[in-house]
């Protein structure tokens, strides 16, 4: 991976934020786009990309070079004419960013009753996510489903997002937060694609058996037993 020309991508884009319309497209020539993990994860929807690593550093660069207005602003731009690369690139972006803690502090995104951010980067990154996951790309649906949509979105797409991506194939390795936002409602929507599945003669992998488990209802368990 060349970091010196990151490093040096991050530097222009501290003194020129403008810099990132050629430098953000610029990352797959300059840097590669080979998988980090390739042995385990070919298609990098856990574990990620070289170019993808690089183009969270320029969106972390530009977050701190912009007012969130601006850097918003730039960030959809960024998304809506970039590649699928460029676009999964601001996806991780925003989800290092969420991870680093450098963007405003998240409501409980469990609770309907919260109010939504008023922070125009979490209002933007949020379209941005649910664009992705209205796809079928599963490196997009993948990116989607890190930690800033484990922090940002509410349960209900969050959930059906989940579920996308075991119906894709997606690990569920690769969906931030998991064991710590998963619930009931979801291990019932996992069963019922598992019995979908099952009346279809279709293959039910491990991770849709792991979370169909994992939070078991009331109605899933016998009376009888103690």
């Amino acid at each position: 991976m060349n970091h010196l020309w990151t490093e040096e991508a991050v530097r222009l884009i501290a003194a020129d934020p403008d810099r990132i319309a050629e430098l953000f497209p610029a990352a797959g020539r300059e840097v590669g786009r080979a998988p980090l993990a390739p042995d385990t994860d070919p298609l990098g929807l856990t574990a990620g990309t070289t170019d993808d690593v690089a183009r969270e550093a320029l969106v972390g660069a530009l977050l701190r070079a912009l007012p969130p207005e601006e850097a918003a602003a730039e960030l959809a731009d960024l998304y809506r004419y970039g590649d699928d690369a460029e676009q999964r690139g601001v996806l991780r972006g925003l989800g290092a960013a969420e991870a680093s803690g450098s963007l405003a502090a998240s409501a409980d995104p469990t609770n309907p009753d919260e109010p939504a951010a008023a922070d125009p980067v979490v209002a933007t990154g949020l379209r941005l996510v649910a664009d992705a996951l209205r796809t079928n790309d599963p490196r997009l649906v993948a990116a989607a489903l890190g930690p800033f949509a484990a922090a940002r979105l509410d349960q209900h797409a969050w959930r059906h997002g989940v579920l996308k991506a075991l119906f894709m194939g997606i690990p569920l390795d690769a969906v931030a937060g998991l064991d710590d936002r998963a619930d009931a409602e979801l291990a019932r929507m996992a069963a019922g694609l598992i019995a979908e599945r099952r009346a279809a003669s279709r293959t039910i992998t491990d991770d849709m058996t792991r979370l169909a488990a994992g939070h078991e209802t009331p109605s899933t368990t016998d009376p009888t037993e103690d």
